[in-house]
């Protein structure tokens, strides 16, 4: 196993390690959880860069890379949830749609079709990743640190309790979570129109080897 594909498992591991942190009533163990989340994503840069340096591109990183990403980022809405049933006004009280059916939609559809895109690239499928998925990746992201970041910065400095609990039991806060959600649910869409374009060109391409034969 390469040096970028043993990073992919880091990450992975890391993933739980993080939620047994961030869960924690420990705030010495909420700080600990940041910095853990952010080592992790740290490898996900740093195993692209090194994998492109030194040309360690395969197959099999191909499919875990992309995997390790989305159980990372799934830990951090997981961890939103666990937190949401644990103290509902985490997101505010006017949901539109519950918290939890909205991290539903997110992990499975990161999850099951990051999984399925990567298995069709090991089988030598080419898919470019789209704008609006990397959008979607940044601002999931962003959202992230942002709100792992702040519950780090209210258990390490006493006194920003208020401030930060305004934002973090917001209908905003919430907002934000639907508009990912969103994006979210909208790059799906974009990358099953994607594999459809895709398979019908593939069996045209098929059907015109097969019609007009090479002499």
């Amino acid at each position: 196993m390469n040096f970028p594909n043993t990073l992919s498992i880091l990450r992975i591991i890391l993933s739980p390690v993080f939620i047994l942190l961030f869960l924690s009533d420990s705030k010495l163990n909420i700080q600990l959880s940041f910095i853990v989340f952010t080592i992790a994503a740290l490898t996900d840069w740093y195993d692209g860069w090194y994998a492109r340096k030194y040309g360690f591109k395969t197959r099999w990183g191909q499919f875990l890379d992309p995997l390790a990403d989305k159980i990372l980022t799934s830990s951090a809405f997981l961890c939103f949830y666990i937190l949401n049933k644990r103290e509902p006004a985490l997101f505010g009280t006017e949901e539109i749609i519950p918290v939890s059916i909205l991290t539903v939609i997110i992990i499975a559809r990161d999850i099951i079709l990051t999984a399925a895109r990567s298995w069709k690239e090991v089988k030598g499928y080419e898919f470019r990743t789209s704008m609006l998925s990397k959008t979607k990746t940044f601002i999931q992201m962003t959202y992230i640190f942002l709100v792992i970041g702040l519950f780090f910065v209210k258990s390490a400095f006493s006194g920003t309790e208020n401030s930060i609990n305004g934002f973090l039991y917001s209908e905003w806060n919430y907002y934000l979570l639907l508009l990912i959600t969103a994006l979210t649910v909208v790059s799906g869409v974009s990358y099953l129109n994607e594999v459809y374009v895709s398979r019908s060109s593939a069996s045209a391409a098929r059907t015109g080897a097969n019609q007009n034969p090479i002499p």
